[in-house]
């Protein structure tokens, strides 16, 4: 456990170990809620929506299969268009 000092205009100093564990970043939004145990910090990581997809459970679940793929060397490249579709049908 650490102790930070609330400073003038309220601010507080996270603990790095915290920051770290919580990835967060300079900038970074973080909701603050009042609750009957104290006080509860939620980090707000903000997605641009154009890139929301890219984190969703399914898509993320797509790219760690693709990573064991790569990593165990089940991938391929092809010099044509027609070469990966001739690919397929093997």
């Amino acid at each position: 456990m650490s102790i930070s000092i609330v400073r003038g205009k309220g601010q507080i100093t996270l603990p790095r170990e915290i920051r770290e564990a919580a990835r967060l970043e300079e900038g970074d939004p973080v909701e603050v809620e009042m609750t009957e145990e104290g006080i509860l910090l939620r980090p707000q990581k903000v997605i641009d929506s154009t890139q929301a997809w890219f984190w969703t459970p399914a898509w993320q679940l797509m790219e760690a299969e693709a990573d064991v793929d790569i990593a165990t060397g089940r991938v391929g490249t092809f010099e044509t268009g027609e070469d990966l579709l001739a690919s397929l049908n093997d």
